[in-house]
């Protein structure tokens, strides 16, 4: 599974100081929930997990774990996030064997790719690829 969610009002909470602490805490969750994390990354509004979804555990269950868990974490890394929080919503796409280079790849390289767009055109780009029908005013809150 490739999962992606942004901060709230996708605020640019994720700073280089807390990023590589949070994607380790990220990963212990997906390891807890036997969901194992094949790359995590992101940028300063929003997280990639690319993942090994557990057969006991449902998606939405996954992301529920891991936004609450890690929203609770980050608020204790000082006075700059107590008023951090995760977007209401999640996008989580089923990927191929044959894909999971090319996500990890593009995982590991999410500062060159928002240096041409955001997360919000980044979103729409991945609902368009794997062929989500949606309705924008509804994919924002």
């Amino acid at each position: 599974m490739h999962i992606t969610f942004s901060t709230k009002d996708r605020y640019p909470f994720i700073k280089d100081e807390i990023q590589d602490e949070l994607y380790a805490y990220l990963s212990g969750i997906c390891k807890n929930l036997e969901s194992y994390p094949l790359k995590i990354g992101g940028f300063k509004d929003h997280v990639h997990i690319l993942c090994l979804l557990s057969r006991k555990v449902s998606l939405m269950k996954l992301v529920e774990e891991l936004k609450s868990h890690s929203s609770k974490w980050i608020k204790t890394k000082g006075r700059a996030f107590e008023k951090f929080y995760w977007q209401n919503g999640y996008g989580g796409f089923s990927i191929g064997a044959k894909e999971v280079d090319a996500v990890a790849d593009y995982i590991v390289n999410q500062e060159s790719h928002h240096k041409k767009m955001t997360f919000k055109q980044e979103y729409l780009m991945f609902l368009k690829k794997y062929e989500v029908p949606y309705d924008e005013k509804y994919v924002w809150d």
